[in-house]
């Protein structure tokens, strides 16, 4: 199977344009090609797992990637798929976060001797003349085209600034430049940049010809990759500080039964063959899956050894005796009154709930375990010698948990 057929067959390729010469490229190893990262955090999140995937597949098959951090557009913020205008950032924060993108996006593809670019469109952007702009490249640019494009069609109804109306432009002038500079023919994003990758190759054949070799494909990151990166408590980080292994583990090891063999065949690098066997499981197989995505894609990012563990201390959750590689929670001689800690207080200051009004709710209806057992009494107490040697497992609810001591 040749890379292409393997892209399709894992479902990641959505729509794109010329199909037939996008083919011959990526098999024969003739792609250059970018996606695009705004560096809006410190971290890299599930949300990018698929183009981090991507980038890893293609790049195995002898082309050759290019990181574009978008510096210079996180400026002013992309409104693409967005209601609301995204704040604008310092110099300062945007090259802290290149730093650790670069650091994290190397466990995926391989920096080494020139394999991979990583580029900032700050240092094009950012020394423009803006009458050059004007003349070089806005002219090529139709406002009644742009208005159809669904990024500002969202925007419209509570108003679309001209800061954010000139991100399109900036973004086909990106894929100009990485043309232009690096031999970039190929670029690569979610349905909600369609409009502004065809700009980049509108804009290239316009200035450059018909002939000037430039394609577009769009990655399936629609609803599937947009759910990926959320979870009700917000962004799952590839960052080990703001997201551990274990935590991580358990994010991936907790998807829907619908989603699970989706992703299995999107993020994982097991043969297809292999995953095409799992298709007709059902039922119990399917924590079986659950537990194969959930580890493959921990050994991806945080390697083979914290894989173990997290998923060691998952099966831990069910038996109190093993919680060795658990999230842990030390309480501190502040948390107790009198030498004890109510059931609240423990799950307060654990942090499985954000309030002690929110853990009394969750006491009552019944979603909090100690050791396995079910606490509904909010009065229940506890001594620090209870907390003390290996702790307690305190779970509330079916992903939220800690294992809490007291030394």
């Amino acid at each position: 199977m040749t890379i292409f057929d393997e892209l399709k067959a894992r479902g990641l390729l959505a729509q794109l344009t010329d199909e037939e010469e996008i083919k011959e490229m990526i098999n024969n190893g003739k792609a250059t090609f970018y996606i695009g990262f705004d560096p809006t955090a410190d971290s890299l999140h599930v949300g990018h797992f698929m183009a981090l995937c991507l980038m890893k597949r293609l790049q195995m098959a002898g082309n050759k990637p290019i990181a574009l951090i978008g510096g210079g557009t996180a400026m002013i913020g992309d409104p693409s798929g967005r209601t609301d205008m995204r704040s604008m950032m310092t110099k300062e924060t945007i090259a802290h976060n290149v730093a650790c993108f670069k650091e994290q996006m190397s466990k995926f593809i391989d920096f080494s001797e020139d394999k991979t670019l990583l580029v900032n469109n700050a240092d094009w952007l950012l020394d423009l003349n803006y009458v050059d702009v004007l003349r070089e490249v806005g002219a090529h640019f139709s406002v009644n085209r742009m208005l159809t494009a669904e990024c500002y069609k969202q925007r419209m109804e509570k108003g679309l600034s001209f800061l954010e109306f000139n991100y399109m432009i900036m973004q086909s002038y990106d894929f100009y430049k990485l043309f232009q500079d690096y031999g970039c023919n190929m670029q690569f994003g979610g349905d909600d940049q369609w409009s502004n990758m065809l700009g980049g190759t509108e804009l290239i054949r316009r200035k450059l010809g018909k002939d000037a070799y430039a394609m577009t494909i769009t990655l399936l990151l629609n609803s599937e990759g947009k759910k990926m990166g959320k979870t009700q408590k917000g962004a799952v980080w590839l960052d080990p500080n703001k997201t551990t292994p274990f935590e991580f583990f358990q994010y991936w090891r907790n998807v829907a039964d619908a989603d699970v063999l989706k992703c299995i065949r999107m993020l994982t690098f097991l043969p297809l063959e292999e995953i095409e066997k799992m298709d007709a499981w059902e039922g119990s197989q399917l924590n079986e899956a659950k537990e194969i995505l959930a580890f493959e894609l921990t050994k991806l990012v945080h390697g083979e050894e914290e894989a173990t563990k997290a998923k060691d201390a998952s099966k831990a959750l069910f038996s109190a005796g093993n919680a060795e590689n658990m999230p842990t929670y030390e309480l501190k001689e502040e948390d107790f009154r009198d030498g004890t800690i109510d059931i609240i207080g423990v799950v307060a200051s654990a942090g499985l709930c954000a309030s002690r009004s929110e853990a009394r709710r969750a006491v009552e209806q019944g979603g909090v375990t100690v050791d396995g057992e079910k606490i509904t009494d909010v009065k229940t107490v506890y001594t620090k010698d209870d907390f003390a040697g290996d702790g307690k497992v305190v779970k509330r609810g079916k992903k939220s948990f800690k294992k809490v001591i007291f030394n």
